[in-house]
């Protein structure tokens, strides 16, 4: 009996060592890893923003954070960065967007011009079905069936389905329409900031790769 008992012991004490090693290893890993990762976030958002605001060079001039409560009580959070041309003119704002779509959360980045037109936009997360409604990374740009960009919010944009003017992506009314809602609280965000090129807060220059 003695013997079993020895054996468990030596059992839990391997373990515990080999998960005590893993874990050291994970966090070794993981400090490692990062920054770069970070790295390569902040990048894919700065080439996202001069691609949404279709200007290379651009400067962000500040950046907001909008808070508005939706109709179920969930807590909605924008972000807002607003741009200026090495001129120090207002060039609009690239505002991050998020809702729920078919798959799940569908991150987009929205640019306006001062007016609120759109200037462009990129998705930058989604769980849309591959070849339906991950379609939308293309679907509402300039040319194709869906196109969004230079119309204004102001007038909320719909799919055709429910009387608007949007023609949504086939077979995948509920991700259209989840975009769509997207752009138009990106919209409803950019509104709630106001211009202010003497903020003091940091400004970032995305400069050409």
């Amino acid at each position: 009996m003695k013997k079993l008992e020895s054996s468990l012991v030596n059992m839990v004490l391997v373990l515990t060592v080999v998960a005590v090693v893993m874990g050291g290893v994970l966090a070794a890993v993981n400090g490692l890893t990062s920054g770069p990762i970070e790295q390569q976030k902040e990048k894919a958002l700065a080439d996202g923003i001069k691609r949404v605001m279709a200007c290379d060079g651009l400067t962000v001039a500040h950046t907001d954070t909008v808070r508005q409560m939706d109709a179920k009580g969930k807590e909605l959070v924008y972000v807002v960065y607003q741009t200026q041309n090495d001129e120090g003119t207002d060039l609009g704002a690239a505002v991050e967007s998020t809702t729920m779509g078919f798959g799940g959360d569908l991150k987009v980045l929205v640019g306006f011009d001062p007016d609120g037109n759109i200037l462009g936009y990129t998705l930058l997360e989604h769980a849309e079905t591959p070849g339906l409604g991950a379609k939308a990374d293309l679907w509402f740009q300039s040319g194709q069936k869906g196109d969004i960009i230079g119309r204004n919010p102001s007038e909320p944009l719909t799919v055709s389905k429910d009387g608007g003017q949007i023609d949504a992506i086939t077979a995948s009314t509920i991700t259209s329409r989840a975009f769509l809602l997207a752009v138009n609280n990106a919209f409803k965000a950019y509104k709630m900031t106001p211009v202010d090129g003497t903020t003091d807060a940091t400004k970032q220059t995305l400069k050409e790769e």
